[in-house]
């Protein structure tokens, strides 16, 4: 086994009692669930040694350990890391940790040490920001008149992907969401709560001050985190991923003319799972439909009424059979057209009115005609398959 870097080893250590202490899974100090997350996270910093571990990422792989093994955890984080939400994990971003362990510091640390440090969640914090003008204009014009940045509600929610804000059941349904469509339920999630926490004259009248406004949008309303107002919330938000990447260029652009250019180039982001599959280089066999039961050409489909017809190699077997039991051979069941022929002996044609004849014009167009029995019988004989009518 490699044994990693002392400097990632020791940080995750610290870090590992914090990630859902009350689950049973990492309940216990040294139990295979703290374990296998030291593991999954000493594997990354192995995988991308130039990124390191984030404090963020011990969230992120412990809930994907609550529901699949460590192996497949460590590639759902990499794929997080790399494909969803690049740039949000890198080795700079350790020097200005933050301190979640701290209840009372909800904030990044105070000293934000170089230009370059979360390059890439401020960008997203200026989307976050710029979005929420046209979903809420009362919460962004209280956001701007009390100068808060975005990073101070919006970085745990983002870089944890709500994993350490809302109820279990929402965060699950909000996981299950952003895998299949990308970053852009991040966002929708984000606006929903900023737009029903800070969304009204009434609400933005109880946040006079910068304090005031953080400990709302660190204690949300039960109601608006429960599973099904959230989600429906977020379905409705009509928040796409072309508005949200022209809004990026858009804030990329502006960076550039504060701040100059971008220290950490991050890969392009990707919006989901299938665009991601899309992304993957070589080609792909096409999913076609396997059945699990698999039938001969000629045979009947299960459930139907239809009796397939057997061979003659299965009756001349059958006659075998029964005379070497000695019993009386039963005589073949006759063709359509035989059963028609006796049919027509038994009922000769006399009370059949020829083609050429009229109809009475005394006869009330609406009365049925009579039918006799014979004819109602020969009529119910030819309509049925012949093994039917003998058998």
């Amino acid at each position: 086994m490699c044994p990693g870097d002392p400097k990632w080893l020791d940080v995750i250590e610290r870090d590992l009692h914090r990630q859902f202490p009350f689950h049973e899974m990492f309940v216990s100090r040294g139990g295979h669930g703290q374990q296998d997350l030291f593991r999954v996270l000493k594997a990354y910093t192995l995988y991308r040694p130039e990124e390191g571990y984030c404090q963020a990422q011990a969230p992120i792989a412990a809930v994907l350990l609550m529901h699949m093994p460590a192996e497949q955890a460590f590639w759902c984080l990499v794929q997080i890391c790399e494909k969803y939400l690049p740039g949000y994990y890198s080795e700079k971003l350790v020097s200005g940790r933050l301190a979640w362990d701290q209840p009372q510091a909800w904030t990044p640390s105070v000293a934000l040490p170089g230009p370059s440090l979360m390059e890439a969640i401020q960008l997203d914090g200026e989307i976050l920001f710029s979005l929420l003008q046209k979903v809420s204009p009362v919460a962004h014009k209280h956001l701007s008149r009390q100068k808060i940045d975005p990073l101070l509600y919006m970085t745990e929610w983002f870089m944890c992907a709500f994993s350490r804000t809302l109820p279990w059941s929402s965060v699950l349904r909000v996981w299950d969401m952003f895998f299949c469509e990308g970053v852009k339920i991040i966002f929708r999630v984000g606006l929903v709560l900023l737009k029903h926490a800070l969304g009204s004259p009434e609400k933005v009248k109880a946040c006079q001050g910068q304090y005031e406004t953080i400990e709302r949008l660190r204690s949300l309303s039960p109601k608006i985190m429960q599973e099904a107002f959230l989600v429906q919330e977020v379905v409705e938000l009509p928040v796409t991923e072309r508005q949200i990447e022209r809004e990026h260029l858009i804030q990329l652009r502006r960076w550039q003319e504060t701040r100059g250019e971008l220290q950490c180039r991050s890969p392009p982001r990707l919006h989901g799972a299938k665009a991601i599959l899309d992304a993957e280089p070589g080609p792909r066999p096409t999913l076609q439909p396997s059945p699990s039961i698999r039938l001969p050409p000629d045979a009947p489909f299960p459930g139907s009424k239809a009796k397939s017809k057997p061979s003659k190699q299965a009756q001349k077997e059958q006659q075998k059979q029964t005379k070497a039991r000695g019993q009386p051979e039963e005589p073949p069941a006759p063709d359509q057209a035989m059963v028609e022929a006796a049919a027509g002996d038994a009922y000769p044609p006399q009370h059949v009115p020829p083609k050429d004849s009229a109809p009475q014009a005394s006869a009330p167009q609406d009365s049925a005609p009579q039918v006799s029995d014979h004819h109602r019988s020969q009529e119910s004989l030819t309509s049925q398959e012949s093994e039917d009518t003998y058998l």
